[in-house]
């Protein structure tokens, strides 16, 4: 069924649900460590990241498969300081070499197809120079950060821009092979709950190690929190710092 709110409006909640927290600090603090880089932004989303990579002087290019998120990320201030590509990995310029990649906002699960996953790190290998840094963030599965997508948990109501209020919720449903569904409903305007269903791919540490050293990467460390704690000792993350070697 289609969304009563337009692509403008969606874009606009998804910045209201996702303002700038610890995570932001990390990857760009991260994406920092090398001055004046060439930093592509993979699932740039409406380009929170991005833009701030972009401020503090690095040359990025940000790639998202919606359109919708594009269109709000070109409309920000000093969007034109970015190069913006709708697609997927696939698309990554093949005349740009990239000293930093990043995948953040958990983007890495959204990729929930194994091959799919597989062709994505190994594009990003490809275009990271010798030397080059990866760093994305995954839940650690052994959390269940899942028990928590509950209507309970998770109901909050929002005003957009344009003055539009909307309730959202979720719900979550384990499937098998380490996936979750995530169902979230919106309602606009008191009008009828619209359901969107997500699937996302809940990678052990086990896994994503062995799919990056598949892919040619070196592991530099794996965090379990913001603030740099071990895994299962931080918030029930998985943030990888991985590089290809020189």
């Amino acid at each position: 069924m289609p969304s009563g709110m337009t692509g403008a409006q969606l874009s606009a909640l998804y910045d209201a649900r996702n303002v700038w927290a610890a995570d932001d600090d990390f990857f760009l603090d991260f994406v920092n460590q090398r001055p004046n880089s060439r930093v592509l932004d993979l699932g740039c989303g409406t380009g929170r990241m991005t833009l701030a990579v972009a401020a503090a002087g690095h040359s990025v290019v940000g790639i998202d498969p919606s359109s919708d998120s594009l269109a709000a990320a070109r409309m920000k201030p000093r969007a034109d300081e970015v190069t913006w590509i709708d697609g997927t990995s696939a698309q990554i310029p093949v005349a740009h070499a990239f000293d930093v990649a990043i995948m953040t906002a958990h983007v890495a699960q959204a990729i929930n197809d194994d091959d799919a996953w597989s062709r994505t790190l190994a594009d990003v290998h490809r275009a990271l120079v010798p030397g080059g840094s990866l760093a994305f963030d995954s839940r650690d599965p052994a959390a269940r950060a899942w028990e928590h997508w509950t209507p309970a948990e998770t109901r909050r109501r929002h005003t957009l821009p344009d003055g539009s209020m909307v309730d959202a919720w979720a719900e979550s449903t384990v499937e098998l092979d380490g996936r979750v569904a995530l169902t979230e409903h919106r309602v606009y305007n008191g009008g009828v709950p619209e359901p969107e269903i997500s699937v996302l791919a809940f990678r052990t540490e086990d896994q994503l190690r062995q799919d990056l050293a598949t892919a040619g990467f070196t592991i530099d460390r794996i965090y379990g929190g913001w603030s740099g704690e071990d895994v299962g000792a931080g918030e029930g993350e998985l943030i990888v710092i991985a590089r290809k070697p020189a």
